[in-house]
């Protein structure tokens, strides 16, 4: 079992949402960290129905616990919340009139915004759990693993990764998009991901994306939607601030976990030196750098930046705090120091300028340039030596 980074537990105080995708390890984890909470899963047919029909029961069943029990306080989680939206009315009064603390679990908050549903008017503090971090891996890190198997854990680990990536991808579509009903023709979304996928980390160009998909770019923009909703993916917006010089607005997008984007490109077994394992190599960073602002609750936003004559930094951290580059080689060359060399020109004031590679031992160029490897970037990163 890894030791997840993330800081919940009964210790947290107050009630709070956990959103992630399926098979991040939300389940293992409540299981770690509230043991002997009432626990609901919307999972079961049975629970679902049941709360489904008469919402209210959940109060009448927490009051009348409350007064067997003599506690007077009580943790209770609600696994798939996003199922019975009504239910965050209970949840609400349960919290207004009793001593009773909510964890609230789901893979999408699309349905509850969708129905208006009670999001609790700030009454409750939001987590989200990402997949598996090299920290959380420890000693069984393995970067070829991770690239070509991604970040859940359970396909970290597999031996046969491609069927479990497969089943994923089929479970989505049924669970998250089928049931839910948020798309009209399924085959139209099915080659969307395909195509999103082979864009993982490139800019966002709807109407190239509307062509290959045959549809328009509306129903691009709503998909894209879809992806962020359910967790599957994330924008990563254009560093737009006192430019310049000309910069590109598109943002970039990046899927969730790696190895998806693998299945749905058809990439097959990735090597170190490929390209398509510097595009991996990207892609994992960025999951790094967004679960460590999340996780150490930093207020520091993640963005990239590109000129229009092409200069580019993979990375941008808060207001120009930090500038980095993802290469996945280990002869970086003045080459690949180009963006870094650019951006400085525009924002002098950034106080520190990284590429993150396979170097085997860091160093420092002339112009101030820390070239590090990767590993011993990240154990920096999550001791919080950068900021």
């Amino acid at each position: 079992m890894y030791n997840r980074l993330i800081t919940i537990g009964k210790q947290t105080g107050e009630s709070f949402f956990l959103w992630g995708p399926r098979q991040t390890g939300k389940t293992t984890l409540i299981e770690e960290r509230f043991k002997d909470s009432l626990y609901i899963d919307f999972l079961d047919t049975a629970q679902f129905m049941k709360y489904q029909l008469k919402p209210s029961i959940l109060y009448e069943e927490v009051n009348a616990l409350l007064s067997k029990t003599g506690e007077k306080s009580l943790w209770c989680v609600i696994d798939e919340v996003q199922k019975v939206p009504q239910i965050l009315d209970e949840v609400q009064r349960l919290m207004k009139n009793s001593n009773i603390r909510f964890l609230l679990c789901g893979s999408s908050a699309r349905k509850l915004r969708r129905t208006h549903a009670n999001l609790l008017g700030g009454r409750a503090l939001r987590f989200e759990l990402y997949g598996l971090l090299s920290k959380e891996t420890g000693k069984d890190f393995d970067l070829v693993r991770i690239l070509n198997h991604g970040y859940l854990p359970k396909i970290y680990l597999s031996h046969h990764p491609q069927q479990l990536h497969k089943a994923y991808v089929l479970n989505y579509l049924k669970e998250e998009i089928i049931a839910e009903g948020i798309v009209r023709k399924l085959p139209s979304f099915s080659r969307f991901l395909e195509v999103a996928a082979l864009g993982d980390a490139e800019q966002i160009s709807y109407a190239s994306m509307a062509r290959e998909c045959h549809v328009n770019e509306t129903t691009i923009a709503g998909y894209f939607e879809i992806l962020t909703d359910t967790l599957i993916g994330y924008f990563l917006p254009s560093y737009i601030k006192r430019p310049k010089r000309r910069v590109v607005h598109a943002p970039k997008f990046y899927f969730f976990d790696i190895g998806i984007v693998n299945y749905l490109a058809k990439r097959g077994t990735l090597e170190i030196g490929s390209p398509l394992f510097g595009k991996a190599f990207e892609n994992w960073i960025f999951h790094e750098l967004k679960a460590f602002l999340h996780y150490k609750d930093k207020s520091e936003e993640l963005s990239y930046w590109k000129l229009s004559s092409s200069a580019e930094v993979d990375f941008i951290i808060g207001d120009m705090k930090i500038a980095i580059e993802a290469k996945a080689r280990e002869d970086i060359h003045s080459d690949h120091l180009k963006g870094l060399r650019e951006i400085i020109k525009d924002y002098p004031q950034i106080q520190s300028r990284i590429i993150i590679s396979l170097t085997k031992k860091a160093r420092k160029t002339e112009d101030g340039i820390w070239i590090f490897p990767y590993q011993e970037f990240l154990e920096k990163l999550w001791k919080e030596d950068f900021f």
